[in-house]
């Protein structure tokens, strides 16, 4: 087991006789002991593993006791420190308590006070580490609640946010619209140091030109029409926290330069002032265009790039993880129901091999926005292939040598249950079993298509 998952107790006594004492008074629990017979020591054990309790002696020759507890809550912190004291050091015992130590006793005390007191410290102990615990989990699990994914290309990701996110280094996230950018920069921002300030969002195409650097960099009172009080803009509001800069990429030219004083400078001057204003942000930028390629070209500054670019993330497309989509409709689906009251259905195993061969050009974004029209307007209690709706131009892909010919998801749907049918020899329980719908639902499809 590793040291770091024990208790460990350090016991600093110059009379061996006390350390063999105690030794035997917790040799029956699960305490791991190391003994110090002085003060140098007892910081050279310190210095070399975590100690979670120290038994300390206040009267030791050379580094006295009252020393070591100085250092060691100067360095270690998070040592707590009990003091043991001969008769007559009550004085000193209590002086210590002032100093931070946890409690003192007297060595003529009972052994069991010492005992119940060590173990009161060792509960304390274990309750922490369970709920640092289940903090790491539940902080992992919300970070990751909304990007679903378990294919090579995802885990691949989720590493790199977890890896990049303890620095404070700029990150600029590549991808296609509808892949889940704003999903990445908000993983980064909860897993890093700055995760209790604050996350701000921009969407840089959706601002005015007209309005844009007194949205991002504020304005002073009256330095435009209408400007009747001082504002902080976005990038003033994101201090000690993480700015996201969407689609950075339809950041106007000018803006940009201005954007590369404030990183290089880390200063604000808003519009109309001329004080200028620190500001402690990281800044997480994406673009669904290739900023490299637009930096040669000339439509995206070079110095902005590289400012922006020292570590770059891609999202991947839907198209490259296939095999995430039945952990995404679920997903969805579950999202849909509790945010619209929608009724819960099953997806057919036909279904979701429609959803595998289209082409997915809005990419996952697309895909909950199918799966909420199917949840909505399906009319059975399973979600067939003809309750998508889905744009020709992006239509499945058939590869089946049987399925070549189809050109709706309805002949699609009518060919896979003639197919289910005969392989059944016409039973229409089996055929159910094997589209994995109910019999009701095999029964009304029969009906409507005639079959």
């Amino acid at each position: 087991m590793d040291t770091k998952d024990l208790f460990t107790m350090l016991i600093v006594d110059d009379e061996q006789d006390v350390r063999k004492s105690l030794q035997r008074l917790f040799a029956r629990t699960d305490y791991q002991l190391l003994f110090a017979g002085n003060g140098e020591e007892a910081l050279d054990s310190l210095s070399q593993q975590s100690v979670s309790l120290m038994l300390l002696d206040l009267k030791m020759p050379g580094m006295d006791g009252i020393s070591v507890l100085q250092e060691t809550l100067a360095r270690w912190p998070e040592t707590k420190v009990i003091i043991l004291t001969g008769h007559g050091g009550v004085r000193e015992a209590v002086s210590s308590i002032k100093l931070g130590a946890l409690d003192f006793f007297e060595k003529s005390a009972p052994p069991d006070m010492l005992n119940h007191k060590t173990e009161q410290v060792y509960k304390l102990w274990r309750l922490e580490k369970e709920n640092k615990g289940l903090r790491e989990q539940l902080s992992m699990k919300f970070t990751f609640v909304d990007l679903i994914g378990e294919s090579p290309a995802m885990l691949k990701l989720k590493e790199m946010i977890v890896r990049i996110s303890a620095t404070d280094t700029s990150v600029l996230i590549q991808g296609e619209s509808g892949t889940g950018k704003e999903l990445v920069a908000k993983a980064i921002h909860h897993h890093s140091n700055r995760k209790s300030g604050i996350f701000i969002p921009v969407d840089c195409a959706s601002l005015n030109e007209t309005v844009i650097e007194s949205e991002l960099f504020g304005h002073s009172k009256g330095a435009f029409t209408g400007a009747e009080q001082t504002t902080l803009g976005l990038i003033r509001a994101a201090d000690k926290g993480t700015l996201f800069l969407d689609e950075i990429g339809e950041l106007p030219l000018k803006m940009q330069a201005k954007l590369l004083r404030t990183i290089q400078e880390r200063e604000v001057r808003p519009v109309g002032s001329t004080k200028r204003h620190l500001v402690d942000i990281r800044i997480v930028a994406a673009s669904n265009r290739d900023l490299k390629r637009a930096a040669e070209e000339g439509s995206f500054r070079q110095d902005l790039y590289y400012r922006l670019s020292p570590v770059t993330l891609t999202v991947p497309p839907l198209r490259e993880r296939i095999e995430d989509i039945p952990l995404l409709c679920r997903h969805f689906l579950q999202k849909a129901v509790a945010e619209d009251g929608l009724s819960m259905k099953n997806i057919a195993d036909s279904s979701y091999k429609v959803l595998k061969q289209n082409r997915w050009n809005g990419n996952v974004r697309e895909l909950e926005n199918v799966l909420k029209t199917a949840l909505t307007f399906s009319c059975d209690d399973t979600i067939l292939p003809s309750d998508f709706q889905l744009n020709t131009d992006v239509s499945p892909r058939l590869t089946e040598d049987s399925l070549q010919d189809q050109t709706s998801f309805t002949e699609y749907e009518k060919e896979i249950i003639r197919q289910a049918l005969r392989q059944t020899s016409g039973s229409r329980r089996e055929a159910a079993i094997q589209l994995n719908i109910s019999e009701a639902t095999l029964y009304r499809r029969i009906k409507k298509y005639n079959l």
